[in-house]
């Protein structure tokens, strides 16, 4: 049996194949390198492939005995998805649509589905737990949410399970140094930090410090990467041995400030951090804290990495090596 993984060359896909393959599973990239990058999948089985092309798709279920399949690939930016919202509904839900139908062909029934802490929206309480509202405020985190959907009437109609896991703030890098953080355009803040450092990147922005937080930037959960890949086996593993659908976040129920993790990067690093305060951007909250309840409970996951030092260091490591 193989583990189909549609965007394995990207960020999270990445480390998450890394892992899979730690754990014994035979694994296939699927990837069309729009923001994945060949070098992080190595020499592990690869596709290359888009999610809009029907006809490889099949081919691929054709070809190969595939018993289960994680889905990473999607735009994934926020902001894009302000500006061009046609673009985000034609792309990231077309292409969970053909992904979905090639399974039921091949009658694979078992997927993981990478999805967000952006499907909740303005946070009612804090942390937040899985039975919160959910109520996006960006078409990128709509998106998701309607995937999501999608999946639990595909699971009433179909018998497809799945368990789609909802990220709040990846980051760091895999610690053997194999993958790590390379988007393009980067607007995640770790990597934005360092990476302007390494004079790779402009003097960092801080948007807004008026939030009501003690330093008045915003809090966010950060989990390390490679905690979220530990996580997706889990789940796998779940569904592999007849658990039913669910939901399940993905954070570790502490926050860490803008201003926090400037002061620890300038810490790991040794070096000082320049910044330039500027206004928030639309739809940033203050706070946005997961529940690890559920994640703990029901797949006896915990995050061993996530540590912010832990996560700066493994991302320096990486940014330093890399570029």
């Amino acid at each position: 049996m193989t583990i189909l993984v549609a965007g394995g060359a990207g960020y999270i896909g990445s480390h998450t194949v890394k892992e899979l393959h730690r754990e014994g599973f035979d694994v296939l990239v699927f990837d069309n390198f729009s923001s994945g990058k060949p070098e992080l999948v190595g020499t592990r089985p690869c596709v290359q492939g888009d999610l809009l092309d029907r006809e490889a798709l099949r081919q691929v279920f054709r070809t190969r005995k595939i018993g289960a399949v994680l889905h990473f690939a999607s735009l994934i930016q926020v902001g894009e998805s302000y500006a061009d919202p046609r673009k985000y509904y034609a792309h990231n839900l077309t292409t969970s649509l053909n992904l979905l139908d090639a399974m039921l062909e091949a009658g694979v029934k078992t997927l993981i589905f990478s999805s967000t802490a952006a499907v909740y929206g303005d946070p009612l309480e804090t942390p937040i737990p899985e039975t919160h509202p959910t109520n996006p405020v960006n078409p990128y985190g709509r998106t998701k949410l309607m995937v999501e959907e999608i999946l639990r009437d595909y699971d009433r109609a179909y018998g497809l399970r799945s368990i789609s896991l909802r990220y709040f703030n990846a980051a760091g890098a895999d610690p053997d140094g194999e993958t790590g953080e390379c988007h393009d355009p980067e607007t995640h803040l770790v990597p934005n930090i360092l990476l302007s450092l390494l004079g790779k990147r402009p003097r960092l922005g801080v948007f807004g410090n008026d939030f009501a937080t003690p330093d008045g930037t915003a809090v966010r959960d950060y989990i390390h990467v490679t905690d979220l890949a530990a996580a997706h086996v889990l789940a796998l593993r779940a569904l592999l041995a007849s658990r039913p659908s669910d939901v399940i976040n993905l954070g570790t129920e502490s926050g860490h400030s803008v201003l926090e993790v400037i002061e620890a990067a300038e810490k790991v690093t040794g070096r000082a951090v320049p910044y330039d305060v500027g206004p928030k951007r639309e739809g940033d909250v203050a706070v946005l804290l997961a529940s690890r309840e559920k994640a703990e409970k029901s797949l006896g996951w915990k995050p061993r990495l996530s540590s912010l030092e832990t996560i700066i260091e493994t991302a320096w490591n990486w940014h330093r090596k890399a570029r």
